[in-house]
């Protein structure tokens, strides 16, 4: 590969909701459009990972299928050749480098991932997987296979990105070559992405937490798939404060802080903007109905432009994206296949 690599991708659980869209999915959209004549951007599905907890396996296919119609639909470039759109389980060297890799971690330090903590103590202590354990194993391959320098993350990955590093280093040192490319650091990743790096819309009846798939009631997270009707309501139910003054203050007002942030980001506004507009106001009926309408009208546009995906053009495009990965992912498995006795 002549350019470096940008590599993001979402883990397939369940429908997406617009704290994906906007923290993760639309950065690295804009960055291929801006970018991608001196970058090459890997964006893939993490099909494998999703393996890694509960999932209902009858449905894997159609949310690996919407997930694909929500890149197009959220303007990723079919036909740009330094743009690169596949499936992490149509790579079988992925799966082959994190069997090998798995050797060079260690039970303690994967076992201090604060990720694997957190979501192993939600889940029966029967049902914790040895897959969700090794976890960071899988994402690192997924980095170091393709000698992806840039990964956007958040503060919830900064630390598997830290082990990235810290095993590519390692293996490096161990058999006194370069095998991996090793990624840039958390730091450079922000100076990097810039704004929009761990940005974290908030959940709408719980603002001191982030907007989670997970979330079990539904009424504090937007699926992208929503009904716009209903979408607005779970605004206009949006926890807020009895402060009575409208303030960006997301420490003291979460709830009206995501509130003006939502605004900004439906509305393509700067914060800075929508805060002037907004600020010292006593009323937040207002505010939330300019953001209600914002919402039914992102969705709207939103879902008609996901119904009209052209799939075979995406099939086409996975076919030329996946021959070139399953080329560079080999290349790097025969390295290491050969520095560590397999071949």
């Amino acid at each position: 590969m002549n350019k470096p690599v940008i590599l993001t991708a979402p883990r397939v659980s369940s429908d997406l909701h617009i704290g994906n869209y906007f923290g993760a999915l639309l950065p690295i959209i804009d960055m291929a459009k801006n970018h991608a004549d001196r970058y090459q951007i890997n964006l893939f599905i993490a099909d494998i990972h999703g393996l890694t907890t509960p999932i209902d396996y009858s449905n894997v296919q159609n949310i690996v299928n919407g997930y694909l119609k929500t890149f197009v639909a959220a303007g990723i470039q079919l036909n740009h050749p330094s743009v690169h759109l596949y499936r992490q389980s149509r790579v079988p060297a992925i799966s082959e480098l994190a069997i090998i890799l798995n050797n060079f971690a260690g039970v303690g330090e994967l076992g201090r991932m604060t990720q694997f903590k957190d979501k192993s103590a939600k889940i029966n202590a029967d049902r914790i997987s040895a897959g969700l354990f090794v976890y960071p194993v899988l994402m690192a391959v997924d980095i170091l296979a393709y000698g992806a320098s840039y990964v956007p993350v958040g503060d919830d990955q900064s630390q598997h990105l830290e082990f990235t590093r810290d095993i590519a280093i390692r293996i490096n040192k161990r058999f006194d070559q370069e095998l991996f490319t090793v990624p840039q650091d958390v730091v450079k990743q922000h100076e990097f992405f810039g704004k929009d790096q761990g940005l974290r819309i908030k959940d709408l009846l719980d603002p001191t937490k982030k907007m989670s798939k997970s979330d079990e009631t539904g009424k504090g997270v937007i699926l992208l798939q929503d009904d716009p009707k209903v979408a607005t309501k779970k605004i206009m139910n949006a926890t807020t404060d009895s402060l009575g003054k409208i303030s960006y203050d997301p420490k003291n007002q979460p709830g009206i802080s995501n509130l003006l942030t939502l605004l900004g980001l439906f509305t393509s506004t700067d914060l800075k903007t929508v805060v002037g507009q907004y600020e010292g106001e006593t009323q937040y009926g207002q505010l939330k109905s300019a953001v209600a309408d914002a919402t039914e009208k992102f969705l709207t546009n939103f879902q008609n432009a996901y119904n009209h995906v052209d799939m075979h053009r995406v099939s086409t495009k996975l076919a030329q994206s996946e021959a070139v990965m399953n080329e560079t992912a080999n290349e790097t498995l025969l390295r290491v296949q050969k520095a560590v006795g397999l071949r």
